[in-house]
């Protein structure tokens, strides 16, 4: 289990928790990784997150006057959001108590909550990694002392907390979204780390081209953390004043992986981007996040999926060859499966990004639903209703039914509605051009020959 990192003794006071040695101050930093040497000592030295760091903006200004309640710092790994809640409690003076929440459960919350409520003075802060992993039982537990100010939470998450974080806890905490570190940002730290003798690797003096340290920024898709363990690592595997040459960045390349994870924000992101580029007409745009999602281990059968909804929404009557297509895409990442079903997946891909658009069918079910819901619900006609069974004959059912192969081109210009709608308006694009115009002359057709 985690215990709280307090690092009261940080501050002059002394620590009630245990806490690993290398959050004891003094420790030798020559025991911490370099991801954590190199963590920002003010909020003045986070990098990257400008819109919610910046001189006069929210944050800043709450932590000056030290009258900042709950915090929840959203975003994506590698961020800085344990470096800013570590800063916060460094320039307010607060007692830090850190958990994450993957290994902390209610008895060891209800012991860090009793301790604050001793020591008030102290202006506990409980920082809470991975938020979104406490069940509503473990948040609703936070509640009480949140409201009374025992103790001030910070929350950091890579989930959307309108999803995972309960109401009550989010209505009372400043919610603040941090963004990807930019390439410019992670290339500039890790330079930093190169030269920086007491805290990063500068004792080692090696050197690195700026080409090479933008190189490996762009590999480690703005995830600073990420970026100075691989920096790190590639310099403890070469003799000391060695230069870091593209030649080791192309074997940490060979080795990298996706940042992509099931059920979390990066899922759901990447399905989006694949499904809006295929329905924007964008082949190329579709390749490349179908590519991500399978080198990020996504289930071939749920884009396969999502292909088969997008053939019938934005295909639809403009190429009716689309679902069938995409239903013999499904078919075949079910009993061939990746990684050959990734050719599957690209030919579908492809075939429904290029094809014509069209959301006819969407559309024209969304106004019979309309219908149904703002309207008196329509009686079957009797000329249409089933006329099998002596009872449905003596009731008249199917009387005056015309049959429609009996007329020019099948139309008999009856009506198969007692209150006639248009719901269903054609486009003028792909096959459905032609619809559209099959269905006029249909129209006027029936306009001539309607009975009475």
């Amino acid at each position: 289990m985690a215990r709280g990192d307090d690092q009261a003794s940080l501050f002059g006071e002394d620590a009630e928790e245990s806490r690993p040695a290398s959050e004891v101050a003094g420790a030798s930093l020559a025991h911490q990784p370099l991801a954590a040497r190199m963590r920002p000592r003010a909020l003045r030295e986070v990098v990257g997150q400008d819109h919610i760091t910046r001189e006069g903006s929210l944050l800043p200004r709450l932590i000056a006057t030290n009258r900042f309640g709950s915090l929840v710092f959203y975003g994506p790994p590698g961020c800085g959001k344990t470096s800013i809640a570590e800063a916060i409690a460094r320039e307010t003076q607060s007692r830090f108590v850190r958990v994450n929440a993957v290994m902390s459960n209610v008895a060891e919350l209800r012991e860090i909550l009793a301790i604050a409520r001793r020591r008030p003075e102290a202006r506990t802060l409980l920082f809470i990694d991975e938020l979104h992993r406490f069940n509503k039982a473990q948040q609703d537990l936070l509640l009480p002392d949140v409201e009374e100010g025992n103790v001030r939470l910070i929350g950091a998450t890579t989930h959307n907390p309108g999803f995972y974080v309960n109401p009550p806890l989010l209505s009372r905490s400043h919610l603040f979204r941090l963004e990807p570190l930019s390439t410019e940002a992670v290339a500039g730290v890790l330079r930093k780390a190169l030269l920086d003798a007491e805290r990063g690797l500068g004792a080692r003096a090696h050197s690195a081209a700026d080409k090479v340290l933008t190189d490996l920024a762009v590999l480690c898709d703005g995830d600073l953390r990420r970026a100075l363990n691989a920096l790190e690592v590639i310099a403890l595997s070469l003799p000391e004043q060695a230069a870091i040459t593209e030649q080791e960045i192309e074997v940490f390349a060979r080795e990298r992986r996706i940042r992509y994870d099931a059920d979390e924000d990066e899922h759901y992101d990447t399905i989006s981007a694949f499904i809006k580029s295929c329905r924007g007409s964008d082949p190329d745009a579709a390749m490349y996040w179908l590519a991500k999602m399978l080198a990020g281990g996504e289930d071939a059968r749920f884009i396969a999926r999502r292909l088969v909804i997008l053939a019938s929404e934005d295909v639809g009557l403009a190429d009716p060859l689309a679902l069938p297509l995409a239903v013999a895409a499904h078919h075949a990442c079910d009993f061939i499966g990746l990684p050959e079903a990734e050719l599957t997946l690209a030919h579908a891909t492809l075939y429904i990004a290029a094809a014509p658009k069209s959301n006819s069918a969407t559309l024209a079910l969304g106004e019979a639903k309309r219908a149904l819901k703002e309207q008196p619900v329509q009686s079957v006609p009797v000329h249409l209703r089933d006329k099998g069974g002596q009872a449905s004959k003596r009731a008249g059912h199917g009387k005056g039914y015309l049959y429609s192969h009996d007329f020019p081109e099948n139309i008999s210009g009856q009506n198969y509605l007692e209150t006639p709608l248009d719901l269903f308006v054609p486009k003028a694009v792909g096959a459905e051009a032609k619809m559209a115009e099959r269905l006029a002359r249909w129209r006027a057709l029936r306009d001539q020959v309607r009975p009475g």
